[in-house]
């Protein structure tokens, strides 16, 4: 899933709502961060939603720039902690910072009736930042500790890209992010190069 946000770009392809978090900062910071932009707490907003972590349609009045910084924090403890897995280190900061977020209570959900008659899923209360830490924290908690899903983290070997996403590709070959945006930009390069070679 991909939404537009200005002119920044959300790409939910990771394979893990933590890992979602953590493209965020990829290839550098894109909206929110520990410093924040004018426009940060809005694009987090965008982001609760997108991702799915709140149920769109949900009023997020109480985004402000202190959520920025808390998601910013966890996103750059997540990342440092999927980063020293693939590389076989440890990251034991960033580890007691997500296992202390993990540990409060994730929000509460319901399931509501839509006009059509249809169930759909709500948050049981107002939406709090710690809570909806708690669910992005857990969902870290859950993944390195599961080693099936641990075994398949990879890292994008695409030039200039740092994102990290789940290989679930039958052969677990898969190289890049995103076949049509980080694969596309290395085939026009191996294009541009083949041709160049050509020429001289």
């Amino acid at each position: 899933m991909t939404t537009g946000v200005g002119s920044y770009e959300w790409r939910f392809d990771s394979g893990r709502l933590c890992l979602d978090l953590v493209a965020t900062g990829e290839p550098a910071p894109k909206g929110f961060d520990e410093q924040p932009r004018p426009d940060g707490a809005g694009l987090l907003g965008r982001w609760l939603t997108g991702s799915g972590l709140v149920p769109a349609g949900t009023p997020l009045t109480g985004v402000d720039t202190a959520w920025v910084r808390r998601f910013a924090e966890l996103r750059d403890c997540v990342g440092q902690l999927v980063r020293a897995e693939i590389d076989g280190r440890y990251a034991a900061a960033a580890l007691e910072r997500v296992n202390t977020i993990a540990a409060g209570a994730p929000p509460g959900i319901r399931a509501v009736r839509e006009p059509g008659g249809g169930l759909v899923r709500t948050l049981s209360d107002e939406p709090e930042c710690g809570a909806l830490l708690a669910a992005v924290a857990r969902d870290t908690v859950d993944l390195l500790t599961d080693p099936v899903a641990r075994a398949r983290l990879r890292q994008c070997e695409g030039d200039s890209c740092r994102r990290v996403y789940l290989d679930t590709s039958r052969g677990r070959r898969r190289r890049w992010c995103s076949s049509e945006v980080c694969g596309n930009r290395e085939r026009v390069a191996r294009h541009r190069r083949r041709a160049a070679t050509t020429r001289a």
